[in-house]
């Protein structure tokens, strides 16, 4: 089988596609004919042993996909040989055959496609867990979503609609937002991409404060970071929520703490990996509440561009050159139904 490998830590560029060996499934695993994985922001960082889990070389990078059961391991009951189902597997998923543990696979409900499905639970997974579990968003809130167009974004714009709050959208190109607009979101606001100066850091959290009233935003999610950080959480409103997603901007940023005390506001981590680990139980819970959304329409993934699998290193570059709305996706030309 092909499969994308990382041997060496460096840029999408240095990543190579080689013929490897079938998989056999193991105790309590699955193998999966994989359809179509999805490029998520964290594959970019694990190439570049930059993320925070750091798989020995050689690897392959790739955390979701979807496919269809081909194998079962010794005590494996859960699925059966056909079935179409999403496994989440943290790396290892640019391949065209995935041995998983059954227990990190979920079935694929009909009406959805395997491409979709694909593209569904990291970025949609993590925004629902933030917004609900973390922010405890309520209906009539306002929410700001910062990097809106990405994946994580453009899923935090759905969710927060869905959820009952009046969604701003921030984003460094009118296309972008127009994305957002298309998604759900009420208000859009346009910020200059890279470094902030001091101006257009306060022009920020004006921009924040005039479409909320003067009152500020409720809840904040912000997988940006970077300079656009603290001029965000000084537009957060009383009780507000400002959550810490990712730091796609690069730098992590420092935040002056006595602007939480002054506005009696939290600052709220979101590591829903950690969450899944943790609460089986409650994350099962959000992926069928995830599940009946898309099923009543009130979410769907934004695929932006598809590669095959021999192009992981173009898609990849898209994403790191923030050139994504939405999702992209690797396919192996399977069948995608």
């Amino acid at each position: 089988m092909k499969a994308v490998l990382c041997k060496e830590f460096g840029p999408p560029e240095t990543l190579i596609v080689e013929d490897i060996p079938s998989p056999e499934p193991g105790p309590g695993q699955v193998v999966l004919d994989v359809h179509a994985a999805a490029v998520n922001f964290p594959d970019t960082l694990i190439i570049e042993n930059k993320y925070q889990f750091k798989p020995p070389l050689p690897f392959s990078p790739g955390g979701e996909v979807a496919g269809v059961v081909s194998k079962l391991g010794e005590g494996a009951s859960m699925y059966k040989i056909g079935d179409r189902v999403i496994g989440s597997c943290g790396h290892g998923g640019f391949v065209e055959e995935l041995a998983i543990p059954e227990t990190s696979c979920i079935p694929v409900p009909d009406a959805m496609d395997l491409e979709t499905a694909s593209a569904l639970v990291l970025t949609y997974g993590t925004s629902y867990y933030a917004l609900k579990d973390r922010a405890y968003i309520k209906p009539g809130e306002n929410l700001l979503v910062m990097g809106a167009a990405g994946g994580v974004g453009l899923a935090a714009v759905e969710l927060g609609k869905a959820m009952g709050a009046r969604v701003i959208a921030a984003a460094s190109s009118q296309d972008k937002l127009d994305v957002c607009r298309e998604h759900g979101a009420d208000e859009t606001i346009l910020y200059p991409s890279g470094e902030l100066d001091r101006d257009q850091q306060r022009a920020f959290s004006d921009a924040i404060k005039e479409l909320t009233g003067g009152q500020g935003a409720d809840v904040v999610y912000d997988p940006v970071g970077g300079d656009y950080a603290e001029p965000a959480l000084r537009a957060t409103n009383w009780d507000g929520r400002y959550l810490v997603i990712g730091f796609a901007a690069g730098p992590i940023p420092k935040i002056p703490l006595n602007l939480t005390l002054l506005k009696s506001c939290q600052v709220v981590g979101v590591f829903w990996g950690a969450f899944v680990a943790r609460d089986p139980k409650a994350n099962k819970q959000n992926l069928d509440d995830l599940m009946q959304m898309f099923n009543d329409g009130k979410i769907k993934p934004r695929i932006s561009g598809r590669y095959p699998l021999e192009e992981a290193a173009k898609a990849l570059r898209e994403m790191s050159d923030r050139k994504v709305k939405g999702k992209v996706i690797l396919t192996t030309g399977r069948d995608a139904g």
